[in-house]
């Protein structure tokens, strides 16, 4: 397997986790209490929903398509 398709397996499951933490937050307290005062998350929150959907679109191109030889003409 090439180290690209590798390294983007990586950041596939390293978006999931970060996703799942983020959602998870969401129903926390201290967001709740956030949401309600300021129509936001917080910052926290946020940095893992917007990290992990980016490490799953990076990762996903990077299993899809890194590491493939060029052809030579």
């Amino acid at each position: 397997m090439l180290t690209g398709r590798i390294v983007g397996i990586a950041l596939l499951v390293v978006g999931v986790v970060l996703l799942i933490i983020g959602l998870q937050a969401t129903d926390s307290l201290a967001d709740r209490l956030s949401n309600t005062f300021t129509g936001h998350w917080t910052d926290k929150t946020n940095f893992y929903i917007v990290g992990g959907a980016a490490a799953l679109v990076i990762g996903g191109m990077l299993a899809a398509l890194g590491g493939g030889k060029i052809a030579k003409a």
